[in-house]
């Protein structure tokens, strides 16, 4: 497969592994509604807060949704989108190496762009989510009447690249059929299954029993199949077809037969097309509109229409579905996921994201009515939580920080161990659960309470004996952390347990 070559591409590809785990800090009073909702507005650099979110949320979000710099040149105020080429795929590779990690197996990605970096951004995507899995790339027209000022051409659309973490696994969610689809099915005889249309009887491809003279109800006789074709269907099924008030002779009987289609009997929904116009999900000035009710001015240059993302949450997610964005920008993908009933994350670095973001999804709890909230019927409710990026989780040779809780050392531990996110943070236990039919557990921070050896952080008979306890059902081999053993490796490999010291034996997962 080609590989994309830029000047700092050695070094860009090995990005994310140097991202340092971060702490992140719950700024309660910026939190806004229910805060059990299970969505997340992040401020800082997103690099960073990806990085910090894959020990809680690897392998956990179905729809991720991001609108980075199109390295276009223009004067954003809250981007600097004029970077040069290299260090735009610079930005680019390791947050999509850390998007990919996140996302679940039968999730998506989509990725608006345009035609500056839309080429080179397929290619990179084919490296690092594996070509097999590109969807597709959708069309959206942007813009409603040319513009005269361009040079060459009025640039109409926006690309939206799409891939799957499995491609095998994606199941996009059909569209809902129109009302323009359903006036094509009429019902010119009257019969009792409804409105139908009808279909062609005849194909070009050979069929063995496809060539033979049919007799209308009128008494015309038509030797064969027009244009040297063949009848789709035997001549006792056309029969039987008939016999069902299946063919439609025309309104006096001597057409050349069709089959009718019943609007009863066709799928509920159409498969998505790539072509998304502007009367189908909005154009920009319909989403800077939007932007301008809720702010009384134009603070974002490219916004998204809400109805565009509509399209989007509705085809790779359903209802209680995570969605990430973690170019945020005026939280369009946040506020839209809300008025769906899907839960969501949103990343943004600058000021904007407390002056802007907070007070729009303050707007979407309240229940603001612009965007689609008519076509959700919302009526407002959730929540949502604030964080800031907080220091390191680990020193600068790897090992712990001294004031690491335990529920944030047990995410790590088990994301490096099982390369998935930890489900049990709000278990105060050492024994964190079994993956694969292996069992894991910390002694960490008192996590047993008691005044034991170094407040039970030490493996001894005692405290195995509550690991055991908190362990239920399971009887497979056990990794566990903790300052020391008191064990002997005989009673260790009695017990089929590898037992690992803390801190030199954690390290930050590369």
């Amino acid at each position: 497969m080609p590989i994309l070559r830029w000047l700092t591409r050695d070094e860009d590809v090995r990005g994310a592994e140097k991202v340092p785990y971060r702490l992140m800090e719950e700024a309660p009073e910026l939190g806004y509604g229910d805060q059990n909702s299970g969505n997340m507005l992040i401020q800082g650099d997103n690099l960073d807060a990806l990085k910090a979110l894959l020990p809680y949320y690897a392998g956990q979000v179905k729809c991720i949704y991001i609108d980075p710099p199109y390295n276009t040149g223009s004067a954003f105020e809250h981007y600097d989108d004029n970077l040069e080429h290299s260090k735009w795929l610079a930005m680019m590779w390791p947050r999509l190496e850390l998007l990919r990690e996140l996302l679940a197996e039968d999730g998506s990605i989509w990725v608006s762009i345009d035609d500056k970096e839309g080429h080179y951004l397929k290619v990179i995507m084919d490296e690092i989510f594996g070509r097999k899995n590109f969807i597709t790339n959708v069309i959206w027209r942007k813009n409603y009447s040319p513009k005269s000022s361009a040079r060459h051409f009025s640039e109409d659309h926006d690309y939206i690249v799409i891939y799957a973490k499995e491609a095998d696994r994606f199941v996009p969610n059909l569209m809902p059929r129109t009302e323009k689809q359903n006036k094509a099915y009429k019902n010119l005889d009257n019969d009792p299954r409804g409105p139908w249309k009808t279909s062609d009887l005849s194909a070009r491809n050979p069929y063995s029993q496809g060539r033979y003279p049919i007799t209308t109800p009128s008494g015309r006789l038509i030797e064969g199949p027009p244009g040297g074709n063949y009848w789709r269907v035997s001549k006792e099924n056309l029969e039987k077809l008939d016999h069902d008030n299946r063919i439609w002779w025309g309104k006096k009987g001597d057409a050349i037969p069709q089959i009718k289609r019943f609007l009863t009997e066709v799928k509920q929904g159409i498969v998505p097309q790539t072509l998304w116009s502007y009367d189908e999900v909005g154009h920009t000035q319909e989403a800077k509109k939007e932007i301008l009710a809720l702010f009384k001015k134009d603070v974002f240059i490219t916004p998204k229409p809400e109805r565009l993302i509509e399209r989007i949450l509705h085809i790779g997610t359903h209802p209680d579905d995570l969605v990430l964005d973690s170019f945020l920008g005026s939280a369009t993908t946040t506020a839209v996921a809300q008025k769906m009933g899907r839960r969501y994350i949103g990343i943004e670095m600058g000021e904007h994201a407390v002056t802007h973001c907070i007070p729009r999804l303050k707007k979407v709890v309240d229940g603001e009515q612009g965007g689609i909230s008519e076509a959700q019927n919302w009526q407002g409710g959730g929540g949502f939580r604030f964080y800031r990026l907080g220091p390191p989780v680990f020193t600068e040779d790897g090992q712990i920080q001294p004031d690491i809780k335990f529920p944030v050392l047990a995410a790590h531990i088990w994301f490096t161990e099982t390369g998935t996110s930890w489900a049990k943070q709000n278990d105060q236990t050492p024994f964190l659960g079994n993956h694969d039919g292996h069992g894991y557990a910390l002694l960490y921070n008192g996590i047993l309470g008691d005044k034991a050896a170094a407040n039970g952080n030490v493996l001894t008979r005692k405290t195995l004996a509550v690991i055991r306890a908190a362990q239920g059902d399971f009887e497979g081999p056990m990794t566990i952390y903790g300052e020391r053993t008191m064990l002997s490796e005989a009673t260790l490999d009695a017990e089929q347990i590898e037992f690992k010291q803390t801190p030199y034996d954690v390290k930050a997962r590369t």
